[in-house]
């Protein structure tokens, strides 16, 4: 059996190329430089130079394949160059679902997301559900489009394609949003969350690639797959980690709506300053939205078991207490320019909840 996969160096690919060789796949996935050569290579599979944005790449590699994978993505919040990521989360998935459907290759395992519902109010939404309100970041709506505007109406003309839709994804190696928030938590650099009634359903990234193998080998043609967890506050979230790390919680929880106004000045900071994804004016828009949608079809139809949240944090926890290589009680260090000017955002949040908490409780004036 031979897989194309697109995407393979990134954060769930490569679990999924470890997955299929294990399996006995023959895999043949998709680099653009010779750097990524030798990642692909370890792994067991073998590397074909292309570029999802150049059709004509990948005509030779994905021939004769029976089963392509698009992970390909650019999964980043606070970009704002629109055309950038729209050539490779919108172009990019117009081509390789477009070439595989002319090679006639028997199946396609789509990687979409469960941002595309964007902010479900507080619903534990399935499959099937559309949104109806404007999604938060350029990231979500490049999504909506590729898979609603492409997959699907490819789907209708008869391409074999199985769309595999993640939740919130953690594990080691983590360098997404949320891997950057828990690096901060661990070196001690998150004594205040902001947005901490954001809810997101987490899965383990190993178990999110057994996903979308098992979407390959039993997943129905023209369905869609939800893989997520159990849905989490970003509050009991470092609540968790701190029990699993013996490393303090944040001490104070500040609401989303107290946050949200703050965004343009995020975004006027992040054009200064280069400042972590959860710190920018898009993530901070996106505070305290509920991106939980309900993984029901994928346990009953591909015979999907996720580990617990616990289990896969305490891995993921290990290994970055191993990564950084940090004392039980580290040493004091120098801010850098980068984490001053986080500082200050944070202090500025800050200042405005105290300022309408004391309007609050003893009803000062806003003169």
């Amino acid at each position: 059996m031979k897989a194309f996969v697109t995407g393979g160096t990134g954060f769930i690919g490569h679990h999924v190329i470890r997955k299929l060789v294990e399996r006995g796949y023959e895999v043949y996935a998709l680099i653009r430089s010779e750097k990524n050569r030798a990642k692909i290579e370890a792994l067991g599979a073998q590397a074909v130079f292309g570029d999802i944005t150049h059709l004509d790449t990948m005509r030779e590699g994905m021939i004769g394949s029976d089963v392509v994978f698009h992970l390909a993505a650019l999964y980043q919040v606070g970009v704002h160059d629109n055309k950038h990521i729209e050539r490779i989360n919108v172009d990019g998935t117009r081509n390789v679902l477009g070439l595989a459907f002319e090679l006639e290759i028997p199946k396609i395992i789509y990687t979409s997301t469960v941002g595309v519902f964007g902010d479900t109010k507080g619903l534990l939404v399935e499959e099937g559900f559309v949104q109806n309100e404007p999604l938060n970041t350029l990231y979500e709506r490049t999504k909506w489009q590729a898979h609603y505007d492409i997959a699907l109406p490819l789907i209708e003309l008869g391409a074999p394609i199985i769309i595999v839709m993640p939740g919130g994804v953690y594990g080691p190696g983590d360098s997404s949003i949320f891997g950057q928030l828990m690096r901060y938590f661990y070196q001690g650099k998150l004594p205040i969350l902001s947005g901490a009634d954001t809810m997101l359903t987490f899965a383990h990234v190993d178990d999110v690639a057994e996903g979308h193998v098992l979407a390959a080998e039993k997943g129905k043609i023209g369905e869609e797959y939800i893989l997520a967890g159990s849905p989490v506050t970003l509050k009991d979230l470092t609540n968790l980690w701190a029990k699993l790390s013996g490393k303090p919680a944040p001490w104070l929880n500040i609401s989303a709506k107290y946050v949200r106004p703050l965004a343009p000045l995020f975004d006027f900071i992040a054009q200064k300053f280069p400042l972590p994804e959860f710190a920018t004016g898009e993530a901070v828009c996106s505070l305290g939205s509920t991106y939980i949608a309900r993984s029901s079809k994928a346990w009953g139809r591909l015979g999907w078991r996720p580990r617990s949240l616990e289990e896969g944090l305490t891995e993921t926890l290990n290994e970055l207490a191993k990564e950084l290589n940090a004392p039980t009680k580290p040493a004091p260090v120098m801010l850098n320019r980068q984490q001053k000017v986080v500082g200050l955002a944070v202090g500025a949040t800050l200042l405005i909840f105290l300022l309408w908490l004391a309007r609050k409780r003893w009803g000062i004036s806003k003169k």
